[in-house]
């Protein structure tokens, strides 16, 4: 049986990461994608010390298309090295998973959860 995993990234603007989840969503990589605006990072970069403000996405996905949301981030982020983490699901409700499952599928019609 097929595993629901979240893949972790952040981007430097709220505008960004709306476009990015949408497309993600549109091509079915992600049956959904969670933004949450305004999150202050604090980080090493490049031997400094940096503080910026980003945008967290929670990206939902199966297991099999991780490295494609993978790629699908990295190709169309403006930060040369984005934060990509694929999560693993530990639990989900099954019929959660079945969402999942169907709206990342590249023939499957919409029911609304989200």
């Amino acid at each position: 049986m097929e595993r629901a995993v979240f893949v972790y990234t952040t981007y430097p603007s709220l505008v960004e990461a709306e476009t990015a989840g949408r497309a993600l969503v549109e091509q079915r990589l992600a049956a959904c994608v969670n933004i949450l605006p305004r999150m202050i990072s604090h980080y090493r970069w490049q031997g400094a010390v940096e503080r910026g403000e980003e945008a967290v996405m929670l990206i939902k996905t199966r297991a099999a298309l991780a490295d494609a949301v993978r790629a699908a981030v990295k190709a169309g982020h403006s930060y040369s090295t984005p934060a990509i983490l694929v999560l693993p699901v530990e639990s989900v409700d099954q019929t959660y998973l079945a969402w999942i499952l169907a709206e990342t599928e590249p023939s499957a019609s919409r029911s609304g959860a989200g």
